[in-house]
């Protein structure tokens, strides 16, 4: 459920996120349905998905040594740190190795993990988040520690809910990579130009959060994991 606002960080209760708390607090059963909704689908998806997973994760090893999964940390509700539950797609100890994004041809992706990239299925582990109740399926995307530390007020309202597995920025950035392929200092430019804009839609869709928006989010999710473009 959604805290009162007394029980919110401190650095949570400022006048940019009131409003979105008081309109969230308005739809206190949307977070019963969601987190309700979340378990059925991630039980169900988890039987689904437990031979590819165990597949995946054989190539992986094949492919590259290291570990299976990618275990960075990331933020969710109320500014709490997690470890994310991915598919490794680099190698190991990449992020010593260059930024914490990724670009177009990064050297740092193995070969197994460009295809799991390619349709998302490294995120297939989030479903053990899901469950765990870090993460949410739809939400925003759980940014890195360092990136979360320089928002905006504005921006710790999307802290109100768990971060999500996808998002409407996310299906409109699905090509972020290639937006920073050519900068010389990728993690500035995505502070600077591309976090802001997702943060954007971010903001407008707890305007519009329903358990009716979130799957209409999933349904244009495999759309454009399919290769449909969205304006």
């Amino acid at each position: 459920m959604l805290r009162q606002w007394d029980r919110l960080p401190t650095y949570m209760k400022t006048p940019e996120v009131r409003p979105y708390w008081e309109e969230l607090y308005n739809k206190r059963i949307y977070f019963v349905l969601k987190r309700f909704f979340d378990v059925i689908l991630a039980l169900f998806l988890l039987v689904i998905f437990l031979i590819p997973m165990i597949v995946i994760s054989i190539l992986i090893k094949l492919d590259s040594p290291g570990t299976i999964f990618y275990r960075q940390e990331r933020v969710t509700t109320y500014g709490e740190h997690f470890r994310i539950h991915k598919f490794r797609t680099m190698v190991m100890n990449a992020e010593t190795m260059g930024t914490s994004v990724t670009i177009e041809d990064d050297n740092r992706v193995t070969s197994i993990g460009e295809k799991l990239r390619r349709f998302r299925l490294d995120e297939i582990p989030q479903i053990f988040d899901v469950l765990e109740g870090s993460m949410s399926f739809v939400g925003t995307r759980p940014e890195a520690v360092k990136y979360v530390e320089k928002y905006k007020p504005e921006y710790n309202a999307t802290l109100l809910l768990p971060a999500g597995i996808t998002s409407e920025a996310s299906i409109r950035f699905k090509d972020e990579d290639k937006l920073l392929s050519s900068e010389c200092d990728a993690d500035e430019v995505y502070m600077e130009k591309i976090l802001p804009r997702k943060m954007e839609i971010n903001l407008y869709s707890l305007h519009k959060a329903s358990l009716k928006n979130d799957l209409c989010t999933m349904i244009r999710t495999i759309f454009a994991v399919l290769g449909k473009e969205y304006k």
